[in-house]
């Protein structure tokens, strides 16, 4: 009977280890608004400078993933790919993978590695409006 209990605790404790132990999903609300609101959110909104420039706004969801303005034939440019963070143009700008000088956030210090990876979790997660 021990052996049986043991190996039933080996099997939950693998299986725990194997799904992440509960990890919880990134959410919009409590972890990606309040990164956007320290680090982008005071160029990216109507009458700021990043607003201007690119009508890229993030105030909300919907205008983040309405993403830039059309500029001539172009349509709107995505600017998050919900389940592919690596192609997302975001994390491109933010981890300095396009042209360094328009880094994001731009003239300030770059975003720390925990937060992108907040980022890039929740685009991999399908960047739900949660």
């Amino acid at each position: 009977m021990k052996k049986v209990i043991k190996a039933l605790s080996f099997v939950g404790v693998c299986t725990a280890f194997i799904t992440g132990c509960g990890e919880k999903n990134v959410s919009f609300q409590n972890d990606i608004r309040p990164i956007f609101a320290k680090n982008c959110l005071e160029c990216h909104q109507p009458g700021a400078e990043g607003f201007d420039k690119s009508g890229f706004a993030i105030g909300n969801y919907e205008s983040l993933m309405a993403g830039t303005k059309p500029t001539g034939s172009k349509q709107r440019g995505q600017v998050i790919i919900p389940g592919d963070s690596a192609s997302s143009t975001l994390i491109i700008l933010v981890e300095g993978r396009a042209d360094p000088s328009i880094r994001m956030p731009h003239n300030k210090e770059p975003l720390d590695e925990k937060d992108v990876a907040i980022l890039k979790k929740w685009i991999d997660e399908g960047a739900k409006n949660n």
